[in-house]
């Protein structure tokens, strides 16, 4: 993994606003938990609103979670979509009522994990608080971004940054590969739309394309590629811009790969993710940009999948609608993939992932 000094990492934060947890002190005195506290008494002071301080070991904060989850499960119904919905929300509003304190950029319980993002993401700020989940997921992305994660098409692990999404399952990413291998086109330029955690873009370096330029509204994902990249090879065959679509890139270009959210964003979508979740206006937006920046000869490459489709969300995909009404391309190939089960402890919508594809839709300028 090749890495920035700490003053370039600085400097890299200080021209982009990065996405972080905001920390805070507290301006009234926090109710405070620890092994031999009244769990019961501190669940009500949670559900009165107050904020509990987490004291002596990081495990209490699990168990002080794990207790209100038992508890909301024998207080709140969770048969229909609603009283499901209205769980989610009582659990996430009490357990973000749980703080632990950050001291000299460490955890200050005991036999808690060293998560370098506290120094890494508030280098101004060494003291402060944060809500017990939220350190929950900053310590999982540091292990993340610390160990690599391996993907099958890529020689080297990737590292991604806090904040940025990342596949669990890779047949989409095993769809593109091969299709890259058989492509037989110009390979001067590539632009990769939402650009991520790099992979997608790291694959057509792989496959010969001089020059890729990715984009992201994530900045995230822009400092930890710049981060990982430093100043090998790679940081001068991928160029990177935070930017909504093709930021600021304008240039022509024989290839454009876009790996778009899967689901549409619904009424009931809470603490949308635009890495998951797209609006309405997001692929009229993308194909209008796409017919001015795609060469003739040039090809548009978008990944998607069927989940939508057959979890009843939508009836046709926004990409059959593009080509059904607009006239701006045409289709040259679709490919698709069967996704593998899910593990069979995985009870989510079995019934309907059984039938999940990948799709690798290929279009050309009609």
């Amino acid at each position: 993994m090749f890495t920035f000094t700490k003053k370039q990492c600085s400097s890299l934060m200080t021209d982009m606003t990065v996405h972080k947890p905001t920390p805070f002190l507290p301006q009234e005195e926090l109710e405070v938990y620890h092994r031999e506290a009244d769990l019961l008494a501190t669940i009500k002071g949670l559900e009165a609103g107050h904020l509990v301080l987490i004291t002596d070991f990081y495990h209490s904060g699990s168990v002080l979670l794990k207790e209100v989850q038992r508890h909301l499960n024998t207080t709140l119904p969770k048969k229909t979509f609603k009283e499901q919905r209205d769980y989610r929300a009582a659990y996430h509003t009490l357990s973000n009522r749980i703080m632990i304190e950050i001291k000299a950029h460490q955890l200050a319980v005991k036999k808690a994990p060293a998560i370098g993002w506290f120094e890494k993401l508030y280098p101004q700020t060494s003291d402060f608080l944060l809500t017990f989940p939220q350190v929950q997921g900053l310590n999982s992305a540091w292990q993340w971004y610390e160990n690599g994660i391996s993907i099958p098409v890529l020689r080297n692990k990737i590292h991604p940054y806090y904040g940025v999404y990342f596949p669990t399952r890779f047949e989409h990413v095993a769809l593109f590969d091969q299709w890259l291998k058989r492509y037989s086109g110009a390979k001067k330029t590539a632009i990769d739309v939402g650009v991520g955690s790099g992979i997608l873009a790291l694959q057509l370096v792989k496959y010969g394309f001089q020059k890729v330029f990715g984009t992201d509204t994530n900045p995230n994902a822009i400092i930890g590629l710049k981060e990982s990249m430093g100043e090998t090879k790679l940081s001068r065959k991928i160029e990177l811009d935070v930017g909504s679509l093709f930021g600021k890139w304008s240039k022509p270009t024989e290839l454009i790969v876009f790996n778009p959210p899967w689901l549409p964003e619904t009424r009931e979508s809470e603490y949308l993710d635009e890495a998951i979740y797209y609006d309405k206006a997001l692929f009229p937006a993308f194909f209008k940009a796409a017919k001015d920046i795609l060469l003739p000869d040039g090809k548009l490459v978008l990944i998607f999948s069927n989940l939508a489709q057959i979890s009843g969300l939508i009836k046709t995909n926004p990409i059959e609608e593009e080509l059904a009404q607009s006239g701006r391309f045409q289709l040259e190939r679709c490919y698709k993939k069967n996704v593998k089960r899910a593990s069979e402890k995985t009870k989510r919508d079995a019934h309907w992932r059984k039938t999940e594809e990948v799709e690798l839709w290929v279009l050309t300028h009609a």
